[in-house]
């Protein structure tokens, strides 16, 4: 790995770590199981990805990959944890999809690929590196023009503090202790910012609203804590 690049290795070892859970609709990531309905459909609604070039940054295990996929979209998944990777081309391979999956940073692939894809998503990334910007920009590269960019983080309030973190990671332990920090979660108004200098416009922000113990989760508007916007270039 590059020093420069915009990655945490202690990030990336603890997704590594937990790779073998990433398909189990009950383990450590049920919340992002519980989620990826949602996160699907605010895509899709906004951008109707079928038919288009479609990349997922920070794919993981390949939970949203797949689904878009589903819905017809020509998905390429990039992230830094190769055990991850690996769970994302073993489920393809049951599934049948065909997902380009790769080892890359968003910097990297903006660098070699700039304004390739229709529309590219990055899902719970930005509180995992150490310059969310430079994650904003990247995704700002890779987008065509008139292209869609779509964002999910978690705020950082005391709400979010409070059952983000206390609540879903020590309380609860539906959430793996140690995978969110405080002081890394981006608030909104720092994630406008961000893409309006990347060349990015905000046209929508929801909030995302999730209850762990019945699995619900739908948009709503307060984004005090789990939050989506969506950019167009």
């Amino acid at each position: 790995m590059n020093p420069d690049d915009n990655i945490d290795i202690g990030e990336i070892s603890r997704f590594s770590t937990m790779a073998a859970i990433w398909w189990d609709p009950k383990g450590e990531l049920k919340a992002l199981h519980d989620i990826n309905p949602v996160r699907l459909s605010y895509v899709d609604d906004r951008a109707v990805i079928t038919g288009k070039r479609v990349l997922d940054v920070g794919c993981g295990g390949g939970l949203l990959s797949e689904a878009m996929a589903s819905r017809g979209a020509r998905v390429t998944g990039i992230d830094m944890a190769e055990a991850s990777l690996g769970v994302a081309r073993a489920h393809m391979r049951e599934s049948g999809f065909a997902i380009d999956y790769r080892q890359t940073t968003a910097e990297t692939m903006a660098d070699a690929a700039p304004a390739t894809f229709d529309v590219v998503v990055c899902m719970e990334l930005l509180e995992h590196v150490p310059r969310p910007a430079s994650i904003l920009n990247a995704c700002g590269r890779l987008v065509k023009p008139g292209g869609d960019v779509f964002f999910a983080t978690v705020n950082r309030t005391w709400l979010a503090h409070l059952l983000v973190i206390g609540a879903s990671e020590y309380l609860l332990g539906i959430v793996r202790k140690g995978t969110h920090t405080f002081d890394k979660l981006v608030k909104p108004d720092e994630l406008k910012k961000w893409g309006t200098e990347a060349g990015l416009s905000c046209i929508d922000l929801s909030g995302l609203r999730y209850i762990p113990l019945g699995g619900y989760a739908a948009l709503c508007r307060s984004t005090a804590m789990n939050y989506m916007m969506h950019f167009r270039r």
